[in-house]
């Protein structure tokens, strides 16, 4: 597996996304021949090295030749059909222009078929979210997590008129994802940025567990004016067999003599806290008393923390605590798009080669109760489109 964790510490945007990809190596000319494949005219792509605030850093800058365009989500769909893009960048960047729809769609009470792109409807939008995508491919990249994401504070100028930060089209795609708050005035992370990062990451956190290959500084437009306006991405190796290896630990407690109410509160707390995984099994205890077993799987870095948990909320007066070491499949998510809308499918690989490809259940079953249709039906479709955009790649 080879990890992208994009460190947001100053926000993010497109072109920040892509300078930060440009600078961990990906090759300027291997980006503009991606894009060529949109057969998009009216721009120009510059990219140069700065220094922002002192730091070394890429800027990527979508210099536009001709009228800037606004576009419904068809016109995209269609720019990116008739291109020459490989299948998984044209249904990864089909699913972040879909989200944009989505967020649009219910920032402004329409649909997404009627929702008018503006700011990302332009062809500079564009060229952010295709590069993004095509470049993390280019890279080799199977896996991207990111750190939580500061938005910025006061207001920002938009098509709308004055807005506060983040707008409400950059709020609707943050919701359920971890966010900052910062003493950085404006709007740090825009909506093609949060659109990029909160369809392609896996997971919201701390750093991982990494052994860095590479580290890329994209600069934004903007001056900071408490910290450099940039965006940091950190690349690990891949692994020799495509297989993901690491240290971790199983807390423990027994209990018989707390409410079924407690332990579903007490799961939901430690997953909030970063749990890699928490479930409970029935066990007899002394005195031939029934109970169970509460366990949590958590990082060496978040056991402390977790185990707090354990005993504040639960009636135990001891935590068993031991380390493991855990192999699992290298993990990428493939977005696929179907009748009943974007799916994301979870594919598990060992020694390079697809073990299993698995659809999201939650994504299934909101589809299903939207479209009125059998779960079963979109699980397969699912797994059809999957097989239909990616196999022949895997």
């Amino acid at each position: 597996m080879k990890l992208a964790y994009f460190d947001c510490f100053s926000g993010a945007s497109g072109d920040m996304i892509l300078g930060a990809l440009v600078d961990a190596g990906l090759p300027a000319d291997a980006l503009r021949e991606e894009l060529a494949k949109l057969n998009l005219a009216d721009y120009s792509l510059d990219i140069q090295k700065i220094k922002k605030q002192g730091f070394a850093a890429t800027k990527v800058d979508v210099r536009m030749t001709g009228k800037p365009g606004h576009r419904h989500l068809k016109h995209i769909v269609e720019i990116l059909d008739k291109s020459s893009l490989s299948d998984a960048v044209r249904t990864q960047a089909r699913a972040i222009f879909t989200r944009l729809a989505e967020a649009e769609a219910a920032a402004h009470n329409s649909t997404i078929e009627k929702v008018h792109f503006h700011e990302v409807g332009a062809v500079d939008a564009i060229v952010d979210v295709v590069g993004a995508v095509a470049g993390l491919h280019r890279l080799g990249i199977t896996r991207v997590e990111c750190s939580a994401i500061p938005t910025g504070h006061g207001t920002v100028k938009c098509e709308h008129g004055i807005m506060p930060v983040p707008a409400p089209g950059t709020a609707a795609l943050l919701k359920g994802i971890p966010i900052l708050a910062t003493d950085e005035p404006g709007e740090l992370t825009t909506p093609t940025g949060a659109a990029i990062l909160t369809t392609l990451a896996q997971r919201f956190g701390p750093l991982p567990n990494m052994k860095l290959a590479a580290i890329g500084y994209g600069a934004g437009t903007r001056e900071g004016q408490t910290r450099p306006n940039l965006l940091r991405v950190l690349i690990s190796e891949a692994s020799a067999d495509g297989a993901e290896s690491d240290e971790v630990v199983v807390l423990e407690a027994n209990l018989d003599d707390t409410t079924p109410q407690t332990i579903g509160y007490v799961t939901d707390r430690l997953l909030e806290a970063g749990a890699l995984d928490v479930a409970t099994s029935a066990i007899t205890m002394k005195k031939s008393r029934p109970g169970l077993k509460l366990s949590d799987i958590a990082t060496p870095q978040l056991a402390d923390a977790l185990e707090s948990i354990l005993f504040v909320e639960t009636t135990t007066f001891g935590v068993r605590r031991y380390n493991c070491r855990r192999s699992t499949l290298a993990r990428t998510i493939d977005p696929v798009e179907t009748r009943f809308g974007t799916i994301r499918v979870k594919v598990g690989r060992r020694a390079g080669s697809v073990v299993i490809a698995s659809p999201e259940f939650d994504d299934c079953a909101a589809a299903a109760r939207k479209h009125s249709a059998a779960l079963r039906d979109v699980m397969d479709e699912a797994r059809r489109a999957w097989h239909t955009a990616y196999a022949k790649q895997a």
